[in-house]
């Protein structure tokens, strides 16, 4: 869908302040089903689902996730961006069961043009529940990168500046105006 822009790319890498700033600017955000599921997990004290601990059933819950926000969003007005996507949770799921899955999925389109934040280790942070070290995003990132391009997607990593920057140079890529949308 073209009205489905993914922003992807390593892990603390910005995508969610992105996305942050992108809602209060008025357009629809879909939350990374990663952190939700993580979250989620940590709530219940359970660990079936969290991606150290079991990141087969992790990786195919952010699948189910994924289609069901890419349903949800269908809904929405206008344009919708989200914070990842069904291609970072097939890309997931390939790489740590080593099955090809990810072009089973390549009828669920978004937008051609893929946003991508790169490493930056600067700003790079662990929490309860971004556990992983540096170097597993960064090796995420790349996969990312091939995951997308594979499926003909146009990659564009962003720079490493401000977050309104950053946003505002997202909505000229796009055509869209930088501030807030008409519904």
């Amino acid at each position: 869908m073209d009205r489905f822009i993914v922003i992807s790319g390593c892990s603390g890498g910005g995508k969610s302040t992105l996305l942050a700033e992108l809602k209060v600017r008025g357009y629809s955000v879909v939350e990374e089903p990663g952190r939700r599921i993580v979250a989620e997990e940590l709530r219940k004290g359970s660990t079936a689902a969290l991606p150290w601990t079991n990141p087969a059933v992790f990786a195919e819950r952010a699948v189910k996730m994924a289609l069901l926000d890419r349903n949800q969003a269908k809904e929405a007005p206008g344009v919708v961006f989200f914070d990842r996507g069904l291609i970072d949770a097939l890309a997931a799921l390939e790489y740590v069961t080593e099955k090809p899955t990810l072009h089973n999925y390549a009828a669920e389109r978004y937008n051609q043009h893929v946003f991508m934040t790169p490493p930056w280790p600067e700003i790079y942070k662990t929490d309860a529940e971004r556990q992983h070290k540096f170097q597993d995003a960064v090796d995420e990132y790349e996969r990312l990168l091939i995951a997308f391009s594979s499926l003909g997607y146009t990659v564009e990593v962003l720079p490493k500046i401000g977050v309104s920057e950053r946003v505002d140079l997202i909505l000229r890529s796009l055509n869209l105006e930088t501030s807030k949308p008409s519904t």
